[in-house]
């Protein structure tokens, strides 16, 4: 299993609205793409005391390297990198996901990066890591958890959707999204061109 995530970076006046609607408009289009587990069509808006910045920055969880190339060389990524740009795309080797039946319900994302230090003891992070994903989704009401590494920049994601905005530990490297479409395998029989 891989994650994946890009993000764009908009303008400090950008109307954030606009977003907004082409997620609503054709986020749907990506329900059933062969080898996506979920797909999170996450935003930050600066106004109102949010992120430094305004942001889309979706994230995904793909079954593995074939079904994520399948997108990326495809048409949808295509439209997006059209509209916005052309981003670098963020990668890591998932460790371990879970996600709740009614993940669909989500409105709140957070996601954390961290360096992952020379030496650690890479099973031992794996193991606790998994642990506290566990403990995120069985104990705090995350809709989705996932956690993997990167060993290229040697980083570690933690990822988790939420119903709630005070969902997540709120700590200074994390970022919080809004959720406006969950993309997930049995949303739809058949994949069409998303372009978002």
């Amino acid at each position: 299993m891989i994650a994946m995530q890009y993000s764009f970076v908009l303008p400090a006046d950008y109307d954030m609205a606009v977003i907004e609607r082409r997620v609503a408009s054709k986020g749907h289009l990506l329900d059933g793409f062969p080898g996506l587990l979920l797909k999170a069509y996450l935003s930050a808006n600066k106004r109102g005391g949010g992120p430094t910045d305004n942001l889309y920055a979706p994230f995904y969880l793909w079954r593995d390297n074939e079904a994520m190339s399948a997108f990326l060389c495809g048409p949808g990524f295509v439209a997006v990198s059209q509209a916005f740009g052309w981003p670098a795309v963020q990668t890591w080797s998932v460790w371990h996901a879970e996600q709740a039946a009614d993940v669909a319900r989500a409105r709140y994302a957070t996601r954390e990066t961290l360096a992952i230090a020379p030496h650690t003891a890479l099973e031992r992070l794996r193991a606790d890591e998994t642990a506290a994903a566990r403990l995120s989704f069985e104990r705090d009401g995350a809709l989705a958890v996932a956690v993997g590494f990167e060993p290229g920049t040697w980083t570690l994601v933690r990822f988790s959707l939420w119903r709630e905005p005070d969902g997540g530990a709120g700590g200074d490297r994390e970022q919080r999204y809004a959720v406006g479409h969950v993309s997930l395998p049995n949303n739809s029989g058949a994949a069409r061109h998303p372009g978002v």
